[in-house]
This record gives structure tokens, C-alpha cells and sequence, in this order.
């Protein structure tokens, strides 16, 4: 079976160096505006009915089973502690399925989350949790302190991998927003302070969020080809 891979090519081979350094500080992690989509031959990617999710944040999980509810496959969440290397947020997505995938042995489900400021040329991106868990969630925002532009678009990146030796597939979505002081519960990364309408995704209901959010998209591009895969 044939089809069309459900994420943006990303041309860039950039490779970045740690987000702390005082060099190379704003390589352009993304091509926001590149539409063009990738033929992949997923014959051999036959998606099973239990997936392994690798991931320790109990928020996360509860939010992609509530997104995965309706689907024929069952969610198992596997804690475990992955090398992660730096690079575009493909390559680190892909890099994490293969590593996990091979500590499973078994078909895995990995995701990363990437916040992107236009004002700082796309990052901090893949590197935004050591921002955050520097400033936390209440000063956050004042990373943009000194910039006009607020603006910033929020990217999840989904990568399964069958197993050892097979080659991941990627499902991303993205949600254009603006990055304000926080409001609402802050015990979910920056959440709170992302806005998007006028709401942060902190204020939102769930439901809601799910349904315009960058987690919610990429897993909708997943549901997706699962269902082509389960029918096949």
C-alpha cells in the first residue's frame, strides 16, 4: 500500500548546538512555509493494536488518550530514559523512535513538542523545556520581554517506529499563536501562557484544545494513517 506521509518536508540539514550557547543562537529550525508532501511506501509499516507511548508526563498521556479514545488501538505508556540528540525537530523525533523502538522491541509511538518564537527566528524550539524549566511557567513570557513580536507557533511531532530497524514515520501539526503572561493553571509546560484566540491553552477546556491544538492535529494526521493501516 501506498500513500502520501501526512508532515511538511523539512529541507534544512542545520544542525544546532546546545540552546545555552552564546554562538549560533538562531538557525532556522523550520520551514514553516514548505507544503510539499513526501511519498512513502509503508507496506511493511502495518500498525499493530497496542502501541508503546514512551513518556513519563502523566498530563500528556491523559491528553493523547482522550485524543486516541475512538480509535481501534490501545494506548501502554513506557517510561523510558532516552538519549536525545540535537538537531532539526525531524531528526530528533526520528532519532528518539529508532532509540526507543530498540529498548522496546517492539513498536513504539514518541513525541516532541517544539515552541517556536518568530521574534528569536523559530526557537527556542526543540529546546524549550530547559527555558522553561529555568524560568517556569509564570516568567516565561518574559523571554519576548524586549520584542514586540509575541507571535509563535506551537509544533508536535509524532514519530512511530515498528520496531528495531525500521524506519520511523512522522506526523506534525501546528498551531499559530501568541506567547502572554500566564493565565490559568500553570502544571502543564507552558500552556499557560500560549494564546491562541484570545484564550491560553491553560483557560481552554480540554476538549476544545484538543480539537485546535498542535498535539490535536499531529494525532488526527495519526489517526489517520492508523485507520488506513488497521482497514488494510
Amino acid at each position: 500500500m501506498r500513500f502520501q506521509t501526512l508532515y511538511p518536508t523539512t529541507h534544512s540539514t542545520s544542525k544546532l548546538r546546545s540552546a545555552t550557547s552564546n554562538s549560533d543562537l538562531h538557525p532556522r529550525l523550520l520551514q514553516r512555509h514548505n507544503t510539499n508532501f513526501i511519498s512513502c511506501d509503508h507496506h511493511n509499516n502495518m500498525a499493530p493494536k497496542t502501541l508503546n507511548f514512551i513518556t513519563g508526563n502523566a498530563n500528556k498521556l491523559a491528553e493523547v488518550q482522550a485524543i486516541l479514545s475512538k480509535t481501534p488501538v490501545q494506548l501502554r505508556s513506557q517510561n523510558v530514559d532516552l538519549l536525545e540528540i540535537q538537531g532539526t525537530i525531524e531528526e530528533i523525533s526520528k532519532d528518539k523512535a529508532r532509540r526507543a523502538a530498540d529498548a522496546i522491541q517492539g513498536p513504539v509511538l514518541v513525541e516532541d513538542t517544539c515552541l517556536c518564537f518568530d521574534a528569536f527566528d523559530e526557537l527556542p524550539g526543540p529546546y524549550v523545556k530547559w527555558f522553561l524549566k529555568g524560568l517556569g511557567a509564570k516568567k516565561f513570557h518574559l523571554l519576548l520581554a524586549g520584542f514586540e513580536d509575541k507571535s509563535a507557533q506551537a509544533v508536535c511531532t509524532f514519530a512511530y517506529c515498528e520496531g528495531p530497524g525500521s524506519e520511523p514515520i512522522v506526523f506534525q501539526g501546528r498551531t499559530n499563536g501568541s506567547i502572554v503572561e500566564a493565565r490559568g493553571p500553570t502544571d502543564f509546560g507552558w500552556d499557560a501562557c500560549f494564546e491562541y484566540e484570545g484564550q491560553t491553552y491553560a483557560e481552554m477546556p480540554k476538549q476544545k484544545k484538543n480539537l485546535i491544538s498542535h498535539r490535536g492535529k499531529a494525532l488526527q494526521k495519526l489517526i489517520l494513517w492508523l485507520n488506513q493501516e488497521v482497514e488494510a
